[in-house]
């Protein structure tokens, strides 16, 4: 097991040393620009988008993603820090865990769930040191105004998901900036599903981009999906949305490259959380937070590569500030960020360190609440459930879906090798072999063979919680002292 990232977990008084000095952030992100020109950002989200890439052998067709990582860094073992949509986009706005921004579920509507109010966000750090800041699309965090970007072009609309009106929408704003540098966030409302959560947006045709229809089968199913015609037709329409998504990207990228920045932008391609079905999407198991990231940097010489590196959505920020050689606040009572840049490893396929990441969920829905903390390795994922004599819920647009609808209403049918008992109904602690077991079905947390292994998880995610200031660790509420 390495344990070697983020060894300030296990290392006490040390640890809380360095905590305090934010010497361990520093040290794990130092990057040296190679220019001193614009430093440029892109980020580009996903919603509801899982690891389907057809340059990974999925039967979607993302050319444009496709092109996107032959031309940077394809991390295939990059994970959201936890898998509902608020809580994620939270994460990557302020490179902090959900149960410590305070973003623990939904932010729209009834859920009403917000970041805390000292907390710091990535557009607002990024403002202090000169930045022009946009949003286009989806923002889906609370307050708004913690963010405070420049202009939110297009706002998210119900049903609307005209991708290549974003697109010129972005490349109209890029090119309004001059020689100011940006930072612009793309936040795209495909893949999710539309309101009657039968449809991805697919009812119609949208402006420039040609309609790919897949047949129900053709299409891959999931290791944690039953083969029904129900989950087929389903996968089906969410492919749709992908691949119109898909060419979204390609034409943000040509404004992008239209207005001359393509070689001084740093671009980060990822999604907020897992497909939107059962299994994955608002579950810690692999298949909800395993996603897509794609990072191109001009600065690195070696393109097409595919890293081993298990990174997490906690590292977006520091790799942001890292590129732009920003740092937080002074005296901000946040640091050091947990996370750390992924740019130092863009051009490493299986760098050291990277071994571990760290998952957490709280609420989706406000009446949805199944807090789980998880530590996963490259041989061990484990679950700590909080509370264990709770039935897990299922979010209410999985819980709509032609495919829970078809799994519910056949006999017997399970969720891949796991049986409905099981994802409903889950024990304190969960303790999975990936190499034996990738599917996550076979519990070897009552295995006296895997006492050791489960006394060491157990401890280092211990200490993860309490240096993430988990407020449902006990004595970690209030841990900074009095708000100021």
């Amino acid at each position: 097991m390495n344990l070697t990232r983020r060894r300030f977990l296990a290392s006490g008084v040390a640890a809380g040393a360095m905590l305090a000095t934010g010497q361990l952030a520093r040290a794990a992100t130092s990057h040296t620009p190679r220019s001193s020109g614009p430093r440029n950002v892109l980020l580009i989200v996903a919603d509801d988008h899982g690891y389907d890439l057809s340059c990974e052998g999925s039967s979607v067709h993302t050319p444009a993603l496709d092109s996107l990582a032959g031309e940077g860094t394809l991390f295939t073992d990059a994970y959201a820090s936890v898998s509902s949509c608020s809580s994620s986009r939270a994460t990557l706005y302020t490179g902090l865990y959900s149960h410590t921004n305070g973003m623990y579920g939904l932010a729209h509507d009834v859920h009403n769930f917000s970041l805390l109010e000292d907390v710091k966000t990535l557009p607002w750090m990024l403002k202090q040191h000169g930045y022009a800041t946009a949003l286009v699309g989806k923002l889906h965090v609370k307050p708004e105004a913690a963010l405070a970007y420049d202009a939110w072009l297009l706002p998210e609309q119900a049903g609307n998901r005209d991708v290549a009106a974003m697109g010129h929408a972005a490349g109209q704003w890029i090119r309004a900036q001059g020689s100011k540098p940006f930072f612009l966030t793309m936040g795209y409302s495909d893949p999710h599903r539309a309101g009657d959560a039968s449809q991805f947006g697919n009812t119609r045709d949208w402006p420039e981009v040609p309609r790919m229809r897949y047949r129900p089968d053709e299409v891959a199913i999931p290791s944690h999906l039953p083969d029904l015609p129900g989950v087929r037709e389903d996968l089906a329409q969410y492919y749709e949305a992908v691949s119109r998504m898909d060419s979204g990207v390609a034409i943000l990228l040509r404004e992008l490259a239209a207005s001359g920045h393509a070689d001084d932008t740093l671009v980060i391609y990822l999604s907020d959380n897992g497909r939107p079905f059962p299994g994955a999407k608002d579950n810690l198991y692999y298949e909800g937070i395993r996603l897509p990231l794609i990072v191109r940097s001009p600065d690195a010489k070696k393109r097409g590569l595919r890293s081993r590196a298990m990174v997490s959505w906690i590292d977006i920020t520091p790799t942001i500030l890292d590129w732009a050689n920003v740092s937080p606040p002074a005296g901000y009572r946040y640091l050091p960020l947990p996370g750390r840049s992924v740019l130092p490893i863009l051009e490493q396929a299986n760098p050291d360190g990277w071994g571990e990441v760290f998952a957490t969920h709280s609420f989706h829905e406000i009446d949805q609440y199944y807090p789980t903390r998880s530590l996963r390795t490259r041989r061990y994922s484990y679950f700590l459930n909080l509370q264990p004599s709770l039935r897990v819920p299922i979010a209410s647009d999985v819980a709509l879906s032609p495919s829970w609808k078809a799994i519910t209403s056949t006999p017997g049918a399970r969720l891949g090798k796991r049986t409905l008992e099981a994802f409903e109904h889950r024990p304190s602690e969960e303790l999975y072999d990936l190499h034996a077991d990738p599917d996550e079905v076979v519990n070897l947390a009552g295995d006296a063979a895997h006492a050791t292994v489960l006394a060491e998880l157990r401890t280092q995610l211990a200490h993860w919680r309490t240096a993430t200031h988990d407020p449902w660790m006990p004595g970690i509420t209030n841990p900074f002292g009095p708000a100021r």
